[in-house]
Parts: C-alpha cells; sequence; structure tokens
C-alpha cells in the first residue's frame, strides 16, 4: 500500500473502505506496539474513545491534559485518537514533534460551530469585552482569543479577571450559561457564543425522567456541556475527568451518566461493582459520538505505518494560539491547581 493510498483511507474517506493484505490476519494490537517503538510514538486517547483504543493507548483522559501529558514525553511523534481540535492542541503545546491524527474527519460540532469571521464580527460589536473560549476550539480561534479555558476551571479563571471586565464566552453557550449563572453578570456584560456540543445538546428532561422511573435510586450527574434542565437536575456537575472522580469517591452505587458513553468503560473498570446509565430515553440513543467513534485500531495501525494524516499548522499560528493557554496555565498556576 502507498503513502496516498494510506492517507486516502485513513484521512479522505472517513471509514475503511477495504481490508487491505496487509492488514488482514494481522495482529493489530501487537503491530501497533511495535511501530510505536520503533517510531519513538505515543498514543493519546480521550475518554470518549472506543475500548480497544484506550486499552492501547499511553495516556487516557480529557483533551488538554493529554496534549500537556504528551509534551512532557520525549516522543518524537504524537498519535491522537481524539477529535480535530484536540491534535491541533497537542501540536500547539508540542509544536516541534509529529503529531497525526487517525482520521481527518474526526471533527467537532462544538468547534466547529463558531467561526473566525463569526467571532471578528462579535468583537467588533463588543469590542471592550475580553474572549475567553473554551478548549475546545479550532486553532484559529485560539488564535482570536484573550483566556482559554476548560470546563473545569471555567469559573475560576474569570474570577481572577478584574470584576468590571466584560466577557465573550465561546463556544458553548450551556458551560457559558452554567459559569454566567455563578457569576453576577449581566447579559450585556457576559456575551454567550451560540454554539453546543451536539451530543451534550441532546439531553434533555423528558429523558432523564425516562431514566429516573426505571433507576430510582440513581444519582445524575453531568458535564456542563449539557442544557440548564439537565444541570438544574444533576447530583453532581463537573469535566469528564471530574466526573470519573466524583463516581470511584462516592459511596452510591448507581448513575445516570450525562456525558458521551465512552466514558463509562473508565469508570466500569475503576468501579467494578458500581452500575453506569447513560442518559436516554425510549427513543433516544443518546450519549453518543460518532466523530470519537471513527478512531478505530485498523486506523491507528495505518496512521502510524505511513504517518498520515499529519497536523500541520503555520508556525506564527502555533504561537499566537498558545499564548491564550500560556495565560491559562500562570493562572492555574499561581491559583495552585
Amino acid at each position: 500500500m502507498t503513502k496516498e493510498r494510506a492517507a486516502q483511507i485513513v484521512g479522505n474517506l472517513g471509514y475503511i473502505i477495504d481490508i487491505d493484505d496487509e492488514i488482514k490476519g494481522l495482529d493489530l494490537v501487537k503491530e501497533i506496539e511495535k511501530l510505536k517503538k520503533e517510531k519513538n510514538a505515543v498514543i493519546l486517547a480521550h475518554f470518549y474513545q472506543r475500548p480497544e483504543v484506550q486499552n492501547i493507548a499511553d495516556f487516557i483522559g480529557d483533551s488538554l491534559k493529554l496534549s500537556q501529558e504528551a509534551a512532557k514525553t520525549k516522543a518524537d511523534m504524537i498519535v491522537f485518537a481524539g477529535v480535530h481540535f484536540m491534535a491541533e492542541t497537542a501540536k500547539i503545546l508540542s509544536p516541534d514533534k509529529k503529531v497525526l491524527i487517525p482520521d481527518l474527519n474526526a471533527g467537532c460540532s462544538l468547534a466547529d460551530s463558531i467561526t473566525p469571521e463569526g467571532l471578528k464580527e462579535l468583537k467588533e460589536k463588543y469590542p471592550d469585552h475580553m474572549i475567553v473560549s473554551y478548549v475546545n476550539t479550532s486553532a484559529e480561534i485560539k488564535a482570536m482569543t484573550d483566556l482559554i479555558c476548560t470546563s473545569s476551571n471555567a469559573l475560576r479563571l474569570i474570577q481572577t479577571l478584574p470584576p468590571e471586565q466584560k466577557i465573550i464566552f465561546t463556544p458553548d453557550r450551556n458551560l457559558g450559561y452554567y459559569v454566567k449563572s455563578l457569576l453576577d453578570k449581566s447579559d450585556e456584560e457576559f456575551v454567550i457564543w451560540n454554539g453546543a456540543c451536539h451530543v451534550h445538546n441532546g439531553f434533555n428532561k423528558d429523558a432523564f425522567e425516562y431514566m429516573k422511573e426505571k433507576y430510582p435510586t440513581a444519582k445524575l450527574i453531568a458535564h456542563p456541556e449539557s442544557p440548564k434542565e439537565i444541570l438544574l437536575l444533576a447530583d453532581f456537575i463537573g469535566s469528564t475527568s471530574a466526573l470519573l472522580k466524583y463516581v470511584t469517591e462516592s459511596e452510591d452505587k448507581e448513575f445516570i451518566v450525562a456525558t458521551e458513553e465512552g466514558i463509562t468503560y473508565q469508570m466500569k473498570k475503576k468501579n467494578p461493582d458500581k452500575i453506569f446509565h447513560v442518559l436516554g430515553s425510549a427513543t433516544c440513543a443518546c450519549g453518543f459520538c460518532e466523530f470519537m467513534k471513527t478512531i478505530t485500531l485498523e486506523k491507528l495501525y495505518l496512521t502510524l505505518k505511513y504517518e498520515v494524516p499529519e497536523i500541520i499548522l503555520d508556525k506564527k499560528l502555533i504561537e499566537k494560539a498558545y499564548l491564550p493557554i500560556k495565560r491559562m496555565l500562570s493562572i492555574s498556576e499561581k491559583l495552585g491547581y
């Protein structure tokens, strides 16, 4: 198979259209491990990835944490089993490493909900507002941003700013509304971009009531990308890693999980005596991100072997996109977390 053919199968079509002779019959796990050593590569897997992909990863976690861990390594190559903006973040934090993503079509409805043109127009309308962007954004949006945040630190970071500072929060409206509800700011002072994750935004009160009737003792835990009606009902709200930590430390034994279903694999591994139900209803197969699930062992193998598709970012874009991340890390360090 040529490098061009591998690029077509792995990156452009979004799925394996055939099983080449060189893949058929291979022990993919063994071959991937072999290629990792030969090429001094690390594999990063987000919590929402398929179980078999998580099992072969060197690091499993939330997107920013994964990029930070990879930056600390002496690896020459990073393979990011996640969505496109995550691989871009890894490249921003490790500009001298080759960064690969097993499928270029692994996009993100949330990151794609905001464009540089749209943000530019909003900034022109509110010129005295600081742009605070969720890490779930493209490199171009990060480069236009004053301060990057995560779902776990957004509130604390904004609270360090002067009280009179006005904010444009992008791109997730649900996270934005959640943070705003905990601050004393008006709609004019805290402007929220109207974007959302299609998975989290699909959760609703009817689905919860359906699940609660089936599992009356289960506690609802929710990611803050979920709509307000879910967050108001939640027993705990937190980032993906925070949800994992919560269920591990909790004395409760049964949970309804309002985030992408992939996290339940790690929840079950760490808590085999507990029961987890992804939030859904009789008519809704909620909690499944088709973009995350595009990554397979076959694509990981082809990506490592042929080193495609590669994340290529302009040096100046990397430098600009890194500044708001650096500011976040600096503030976080001063706050002691």
